[in-house]
């Protein structure tokens, strides 16, 4: 079926239900950005991949609402597909709710999948259109229309050692135990997959490139059930976690067990799925807050951030080895985006304790580097020579931690309009790098200092300057971020999160420059204290596209001394002629 195609059988189901208008969100019971198979009902339907973006459709209409990640992707994606573009967060562009409304008449119905259906946009939805005078149903419609759905994984469940985890499942639920006693909760549900992961030190791989698996923890006061395919956990983990009092139920149980609970003061984030809301709410108090093993997981422990430090090496050394290849190889042989991404996949797996990508990489020459999040298609992806740039991001799994990586670099010729955007992409990165802040200092705060160089020239970039990272978990983690979006959340010291300025010229090139950086205590003044931020990853970049004249003393010394740090951890580590050629691309500017 096309994309029309299924577009029109779903107006057939929501005609029959007497349904005006039904919304696709990109979301699964766990409300992940990164969906098992099973649950991509946003892209089975539209055909656009990206990992943000929902559908709405009426009777004669369909919309996707993205952001600017994909505003080149989308168009491409949703060719023929009778599927609108509308681009988030541009001016004009109609809130979604707004245009429902103004697309149905009063007493029309809306109708989601619950389960797929976070809480807080449930109320959204629901507060807007009852001022309009329309309603909102759970009505799970794909369901008779995808019904060739792939089947859930049996991946296995595994354990996170102690020596990598440095914290303790009972430590872990004590400390979540004490902040429900502060919110006067008597039970707490954790439904987020990298959150349950956290919790009891477990990982999986039910999720591409995500180490986590299907599962939710109930938690109260005295016991913790976790709700998950039993067939996963084999004899050990499953005597392990009776050991450290956690009780294992069937997935396909929770919901049940919901159910049964009564008079409970009930914990539970506005990000989980409303169907969690609808099974307790008659019965129990909600308590509607952020989970708090969130936060915790934010904050890095020592062993982690350790298991941090210990990857980047292994990381540096693929990288260096892969970028080696692709500069020495390209106009020899015969070169396409998805095989050079496949070629990098193989660096990485020469590291020990690799698991995977922690996720698809983006590999884009030329004008395909300017669409921000491109995955290129092991059939007909674009032929890569010896000409102009080219932008790789990528990262790995590996069990002490998760790394992502971004560089742009030539392939040959490039332009002196690309060394100067280059430059100053380059030199947001290291103003961020630099930034000495107070404790209370929020990202958003952060974020101009990487933006700066482009601003003044009245450029930008389309997208977040840093994201958290997991350690060994998700590489897109909360809650804390650098962007121009208000989030509330302060930066803690243990914290990583990734640096990564951009600039993109549709059609010619793109240019993204990525280090990971956590956040340290720096000093304590009578004012406050302070932090700074620890440059994690090793990595050199390219001196020919620098154009030295732009840059202060301040940002020749911060090159000069990432590149020397870089030589130091990554020089033992190889040899022969690509340790000659990294040498002298960390020779000083």
């Amino acid at each position: 079926m096309t994309a029309q195609e299924k577009v029109a059988s779903l107006r057939e189901e929501m005609k029959k239900n007497s349904i005006d208008a039904f919304i696709v969100y990109s979301a699964d019971p766990h409300m992940g950005e990164y969906l098992p198979a099973e649950w991509q009902e946003r892209t089975w339907l539209s055909g656009f991949t990206g990992s943000a973006g929902f559908v709405v459709v009426t009777a004669d209409k369909a919309g996707l609402w993205t952001d600017g990640r994909y505003f080149t992707q989308a168009p491409k994606e949703l060719k023929g597909s009778g599927i609108d573009l509308f681009k988030d967060g541009v001016e004009d562009t109609p809130n979604y709710i707004d245009w429902i409304i103004s697309e149905t008449s009063e007493g029309a119905t809306i109708a989601v999948n619950g389960l797929a259906t976070s809480h807080a946009n449930w109320v959204d939805l629901e507060t807007k259109l009852t001022k309009k005078k329309r309603s909102i149903k759970d009505l799970p419609l794909l369901k008779n229309v995808w019904t060739k759905r792939p089947t859930p994984s049996k991946n296995a469940v595994f354990v996170q050692p102690m020596e990598l985890a440095g914290q303790s499942v009972p430590d872990k639920l004590a400390a979540i135990r004490e902040k429900m006693k502060s919110e006067d909760a008597t039970a707490h549900v954790i439904s987020s997959l990298d959150d349950v992961a956290w919790t009891l030190n477990l990982r999986g791989s039910d999720v591409s490139s995500n180490p986590v698996f299907l599962g939710y923890v109930l938690l109260t006061l005295d016991e913790c059930f976790l709700f998950v395919d039993l067939f996963k956990l084999d004899d050990k983990t499953q005597d392990l976690m009776k050991k450290l009092g956690v009780d294992l139920k069937p997935y396909h149980s929770f919901f049940d067990h919901l159910g049964m609970l009564k008079k409970e003061s009930i914990l539970i984030a506005p990000n989980s799925n409303q169907s969690i809301f609808e099974a307790v709410k008659s019965e129990n108090t909600i308590i509607e807050k952020p989970v708090p093993g969130h936060l915790m997981k934010a904050v890095k422990n020592e062993t982690e951030q350790n298991g941090f430090r210990t990857v980047m090496v292994r990381d540096g050394v693929a990288m260096v080895k892969f970028l080696h290849w692709l500069t020495h190889t390209v106009g020899k042989e015969e070169l396409d985006e998805y095989g050079i991404g496949k070629k990098l996949h193989g660096f990485r797996a020469e590291g020990k304790n690799f698991i995977g990508a922690s996720f698809s990489s983006i590999v884009g020459y030329k004008g395909n580097g300017a669409i921000i999040h491109y995955s290129a298609k092991s059939e007909g992806s674009a032929k890569v020579t010896n000409d102009a740039s080219i932008l790789v991001d990528s990262g790995g799994q590996y069990l002490e931690g998760t790394t992502d990586i971004t560089r742009t670099f030539p392939l040959g010729e490039v332009s002196d309009e690309f060394k100067e955007d280059t430059t100053r992409v380059l030199q947001g990165l290291i103003q961020l790098s630099l930034a000495k802040f107070p404790k209370g200092t929020k990202g958003v705060q952060l974020d101009a200092l990487a933006r700066m160089p482009l601003w003044q020239e009245g450029k930008d970039f389309n997208h977040g300057t840093g994201h958290g990272v997991g350690s060994f978990l998700n590489v897109h983690e909360g809650p804390q971020s650098i962007r121009k979006d208000l989030n509330p959340v302060e930066l803690e010291a243990g914290m990583v999160l990734s640096n990564e300025p951009g600039y993109y010229v549709e059609g010619k090139y793109g240019i993204r420059h990525e280090n990971l950086i956590l956040v340290k205590t720096w000093k304590k003044t009578e004012w406050n204290t302070f932090y700074e931020l620890e440059t994690l990853t090793l990595c050199p970049f390219f001196k020919s596209t620098i154009v030295k004249e732009m840059l202060s003393q301040e940002e020749i010394d911060w090159i000069n001394t990432y590149h020397k740090l870089v030589q130091e951890k990554l020089a033992p580590h190889l040899e022969g002629e690509v340790k000659e050629w990294f040498m002298e691309l960390v020779s000083p500017l």
